[in-house]
């Protein structure tokens, strides 16, 4: 069961470590509202990236092939889900940020807000399956109840030590930023997200194009 967890825990880790759009977003809010909301912002995508990691899990093919034959769609609405989160990021008050980092409520945004920018990217599956079979974890239907628990934990908890490792790291540079900075940082970190989710739509929208050609 040990081995199991830590070849989980190493899957969510792997998963975290590459800083697209949500990296940008977890750096952003740990230097606008503090680490706690760094954190809960990744954990929004640690609960996406253990959802993929269940589905990969129990052999749910069925789910896997929605998800390949609607990719296109997906790449394009949740392209527009991330140039919206770009939008709010670049029109966001610093000011008004700091203030509210106390509040549960922004909190619970935080996460949400992470949740839906991650659950809509399912190119994620391919890579925790990819994750899977290099630690030599076995993708059976037929996986024992306890083998499964004890992997997803260590996926969520290997997701998860990398989001507090990031915006612990970041929170100890952040009081040396003044709000002239964090406003600047804001702004850029809505620019490379808006960015990032147009190419993701751009990419759908152009092969959904395509497909309507070649009918």
């Amino acid at each position: 069961m040990i081995t199991t967890l830590i070849k989980g825990f190493i899957v969510g880790l792997g998963a975290s470590i590459p800083l697209g759009p949500l990296g940008v977003l977890c750096v952003q809010k740990t230097l606008g509202n503090g680490r706690n909301s760094g954190f809960i912002t990744g954990l929004g995508a640690s609960v996406s990236d253990t959802f993929y990691a269940a589905i990969s899990l129990m052999g749910l093919a069925f789910i896997q092939n929605l998800i390949d034959k609607n990719m296109d769609w997906v790449m394009l609405f949740g392209g527009l889900i991330i140039m919206y989160i770009g939008v709010k990021i670049y029109l966001t008050n610093p000011i008004k940020q700091i203030q509210q980092k106390n509040k549960n409520k922004r909190h619970v945004e935080d996460f949400f807000e992470a949740l839906f920018m991650t659950i809509t990217n399912p190119g994620a599956i391919f890579l925790i399956l990819g994750l899977f079979a290099a630690v030599g974890i076995n993708l059976d239907e037929n996986v024992s109840k306890g083998t499964l628990v004890t992997t997803l934990w260590g996926v969520f908890a290997g997701s998860a030590a990398w989001w507090f490792t990031l915006s612990t790291t970041i929170n100890v540079f952040r009081k040396k930023f003044r709000i002239k900075q964090l406003m600047m940082i804001n702004k850029i970190s809505g620019i490379i997200i808006f960015v990032l989710g147009l190419i993701s739509m751009f990419n759908g929208a152009f092969e959904l194009i395509m497909e309507a050609v070649k009918k």
